[in-house]
């Protein structure tokens, strides 16, 4: 299972890499959704997935070694609430681009300002 999961962290972290090498503004905010995800699921599987020990003590007691952590689901859980928030700003940000500039190629998107011209210029 685990071997699967592997593969499945090193397609994301293709596609995302290949997504953000793109032109689009629109395609680099998928790379980093994807890069995440490929984060997320690969903090899961150095947890060594199992499907046999429970995170919580049943209710019948049994021994503390044999219970799943769930420090890494727990940290598993705020990287996805984080990446949420980012997506959310950095569709807004993108969204704002395109309607300024009219593209969402980034050779459009001109980083350098003018400077302000004097009022009687």
């Amino acid at each position: 299972m685990e071997t699967g999961l592997i593969l499945v962290v090193g397609m994301l972290y293709a596609a995302a890499i290949y997504s953000m090498l793109r032109r689009s503004t629109v395609r680099l905010a998928l790379g980093l959704v994807l890069l995440g995800s490929a984060t997320n699921l690969a903090l899961f599987t150095t947890n060594k997935v199992t499907r046999s020990l429970p995170p919580l003590l049943p209710k019948s007691g049994g021994p503390v070694g044999q219970l799943a952590d769930p420090v890494p689901q727990s940290f598993i859980l705020t990287a996805i609430v984080i990446n949420f928030g980012m997506l959310a700003l950095l569709l807004v940000l993108v969204h704002l681009a395109e309607r300024t500039v009219g593209s969402d190629e980034m050779k459009h998107l001109n980083t350098e300002v003018p400077p302000p011209s004097a009022p009687g210029e």
